[in-house]
């Protein structure tokens, strides 16, 4: 379930909790996670499947509420942490921006919404412009998080593709869009 460049995340709309499916590119359903409702510290958890028997990831928040809020990246089968996210609390208000970092919370790189102008018109006019991140590793771009045009449903795409050198963990990839699709769901 991690070897793929692409995924595609579905966020489940009508729902009273964040539900989300990360697909392969053939359609093949690979992660299913739900949040938990009234939880004063996220805590997301990641499982291979809808029935929820066997974890493989979990996204836990530092702290109970923090505008700059760090993620906590854990494989569930060892336990041992992969990474890390950070949000970027003055930053993202005008234009998302996370920190991606490694196990021992070094900074590796960015994940940055594509830009101010659009970011703008997504705040202040319209939900209706789809979102672009992109992740970079200094000057590299790694991968690419673009939301579908869709104003009935949220998709998004996760392209790894570019990571020819095999920096970011596709786990870590993974959970940075399911923490790109919550945020943005706690937005709208």
């Amino acid at each position: 379930m991690f070897q793929s460049n692409q995924y595609l995340l579905k966020r489940q709309v009508f729902a009273l909790t964040g539900k989300f499916r990360v697909f392969d590119p053939s359609g093949k359903l690979l992660l299913f996670s739900e949040q938990k409702m009234f939880k004063l510290r996220e805590d997301i958890r990641v499982y291979s499947d809808e029935s929820k028997t066997q974890e493989v990831l979990a996204i836990k928040a530092r702290q109970i509420v923090d505008f700059s809020a760090a993620y906590d990246v854990f494989d569930s089968a060892t336990g041992q942490k992969v990474g890390a996210m950070r949000r970027k609390g003055l930053k993202s208000i005008l234009r998302d921006e996370w920190e991606v970092l490694d196990v021992n919370d070094n900074v590796r790189g960015t994940l940055v919404e594509d830009s101010m102008g659009l970011a703008l018109l997504r705040r202040f006019l319209t939900n209706l412009v789809p979102q672009n991140y992109d992740m970079l590793f200094g000057e590299t771009r790694v991968a690419d998080y673009k939301q579908n045009f869709n104003p009935f449903t949220y998709e998004l795409n996760i392209d790894l593709s570019m990571d020819t050198a095999g920096q970011v963990d596709r786990r870590l990839g993974i959970a940075a869009g399911i923490l790109l699709a919550a945020v943005e769901g706690r937005q709208q």
